[in-house]
């Protein structure tokens, strides 16, 4: 039987009503709306459209925000003091820098800069300790929407394997963190595979959920799945076509249509994990005013 199609732009839809209504909600309560700063140094064409998209959000939801676009020669301590000014903004709630930055600026050294309480990324040494020990905090958002897409789909990890392929610090190792704590749509057995991983396909084999984040196109074929396994696929590679109009196509780092054959469940790229992304960044910045809101009262 063909998989079940995991629809992350429908549930991405879903979850960006709902903060909207919440939103509007703080507003009437407390006349303060969600603010997002974006950083943009360079003209990477592929972080512009991200930037881009992230705008678009803010505005369908109406949270404020506003764009910095900064000259790739922007100094390390240029970009240090806008983050700074950000940081004393009381419109601005939540702070994201667009990676990759140029390769003269200290990208850790930036996004320590970022209060924790803005770092809406998830990105923050403070954040990422706070997620391993299981505290709350804001998660990371690609992870995070992997996690509500199981959730809304009626997947629950807990006892299940799940296999990660890849361990980025922007998805493979959070969302193995997330899978793994004692928590409900977590507790889950966790394996992450990675460049110094022997025989990668002996683990994929055993995933009762596998979650592939690697950069590859299509690495993972059908035969590498277990039969009525879910395959969440988060790679976006962009691959030549000849027949198509634009002379390209976006596959994933699965193959789909033999992986298709063999789960139980998959998401589709474009149109799974991707949307997901920016609907669990702008939860985490209405999550970010409501933490701002809080502490201000505890002050007074």
């Amino acid at each position: 039987m063909p998989a079940q199609i995991i629809n992350g732009k429908k549930i991405s839809e879903e979850i960006k009503q709902e903060v909207k209504k919440q939103a509007e909600a703080l507003y009437k309560e407390t006349g303060i709306v969600p603010g997002l700063a974006f950083i943009l140094v360079g003209d990477n064409p592929a972080s512009k459209v991200y930037v881009t998209m992230k705008g678009k959000a803010c505005e369908e939801l109406g949270f404020y925000s506003i764009t910095l676009k900064l000259p790739a020669e922007t100094t390390e301590e240029e970009l240090l003091q806008k983050i700074q000014n950000l940081n004393s903004d009381p419109k601005i709630h939540g702070i994201l820098v667009q990676l990759p930055l140029p390769s003269h600026i200290n990208e850790q050294k930036i996004l320590q800069a970022i209060d924790p309480i803005k770092d809406v990324d998830g990105f923050h040494p403070v954040n990422v300790g706070k997620l391993v020990i299981g505290l709350e905090t804001y998660l990371p958002c690609t992870p995070a929407g992997i996690q509500e897409l199981l959730k809304r789909s009626g997947i629950n990890p807990s006892g299940k394997h799940v296999v990660v392929l890849g361990r980025s610090n922007i998805v493979g190792k959070p969302i193995a963190n997330i899978l793994l704590q004692k928590k409900e749509w977590a507790n889950a057995t966790v394996t992450i595979c990675h460049t110094g991983t022997k025989d990668i396909s002996y683990f994929t084999k055993q995933a009762d959920i596998l979650i592939v984040a690697m950069g590859k196109p299509e690495f993972v074929k059908g035969d590498m799945i277990k039969p009525g396994a879910v395959v969440i696929d988060v790679g976006v590679n962009r691959v030549d076509d000849p027949s198509s109009e634009k002379g390209y196509k976006l596959v994933g780092d699965v193959h789909f249509e033999s992986a298709y054959e063999v789960a139980s469940a998959i998401t589709p790229v474009p149109g799974g994990v991707g949307p997901m992304t920016i609907a669990m960044l702008m939860k985490n910045t209405l999550q970010a005013a409501i933490n701002q809101i809080a502490v201000k009262q505890l002050s007074n």
